[in-house]
């Protein structure tokens, strides 16, 4: 990854975040800009896209921003250049593993929500058709 600097429209565009989702982010803790511009501008190379990309994914499971802050310091740890002694490493492994298990859980939830709303949906949809029709014809409504 290049470390080009991007403004915070740029990485909006990118993320699909709006501005000020993305300024909360950072007002939280869980994403720093790498960088100002002279004039004070926020500036983001693409491992802060990569960053809030992770949270843009987590957000759709119910995860909170502290348990978003938790991961993020799980896998910047396991990222760093510094090395970890094995048990150390294990512990952050082990957390991470907690956050993919939780997230396929939710995935489970949200795909039965998903079914049932898609039901929901169909059933109106079939009501709508029956009130569409002339009493006894079985014909549409001109």
């Amino acid at each position: 990854m290049g470390d080009e600097h991007m403004q915070i429209g740029e990485v909006a565009a990118r993320t699909e975040l709006s501005l000020r989702t993305i300024r909360h982010y950072e007002e939280a803790g869980l994403v720093i800009p790498s960088a100002r511009s002279q004039g004070g501008f926020r500036l983001y190379t693409e491992v802060d896209v990569a960053r809030l990309m992770v949270i843009r994914r987590m957000k759709p499971l119910g995860f909170t921003l502290e348990q978003m802050g938790e991961l993020l310091d799980a896998t910047d740890r396991l990222d760093a250049a510094v090395p970890l002694g094995p048990e150390e490493r294990e512990l952050l492994l082990e957390r991470v593993r907690g956050f993919e298990r939780a997230a396929g859980e939710r995935v489970v939830t949200l795909r039965t929500q998903l079914a049932r709303a898609e039901e929901f949906a169909a059933d109106l949809r079939a009501r709508l058709d029956r009130s569409s029709r002339l009493p006894g014809t079985g014909d549409p409504m001109p």
